[in-house]
């Protein structure tokens, strides 16, 4: 089961947030794009922190908010499981919008516009080649050099 547990959690040393979110985030995840479904279960609290090399409290300290969350469901002596009524469709939205806040954040540290970023994100997603005609009347707009994307 270690090979799941790999694959399920990934954790992010330079990530800003708290290692118990990125693990929470990344189990919800897993559950709105389909990777676990109801009841199935977790890896156990130990297994997972040792996979992930973090203290067993960090793991128990998630699972605890993602029971909260009702994501989640404790069978005593059996482990952690997906629960069947998880709200996959609003979990959906919350991880759209987290992606969402990360890109921007991301985009105004390399002094991008919100804009630029839809519109980058329009043209990947098409098949193009990034925006580049919507970037080039925005630059004969600002005669800021030096934004060229990598």
């Amino acid at each position: 089961m270690a090979d799941e547990t790999d694959v399920l959690v990934e954790i992010q040393a330079d990530d800003a947030r708290p290692i118990y979110v990125q693990i929470m985030d990344e189990i919800r995840r897993a559950i709105v794009v389909g990777g676990l479904d109801g009841d199935d279960p977790l890896p156990s609290v130990r297994e997972l922190a040792s996979s992930l090399q973090v203290n067993p409290n960090t793991v128990s300290r998630a699972y605890r908010e993602l029971e909260r969350d009702g994501l989640v469901y404790v069978r005593r002596g059996r482990g952690t499981f997906v629960s069947p009524e998880a709200d996959r469709e609003a979990d959906r939205r919350r991880l759209a919008r987290e992606v969402a806040e990360r890109a921007l954040r991301d985009a105004r540290r390399h002094s991008l516009t919100a804009e630029e970023l839809v519109a980058s994100i329009r043209a990947v997603s098409d098949g193009g080649g990034g925006g580049d005609g919507d970037r080039a009347q925005r630059r004969a707009n600002q005669p800021t050099e030096g934004r060229e994307e990598s």
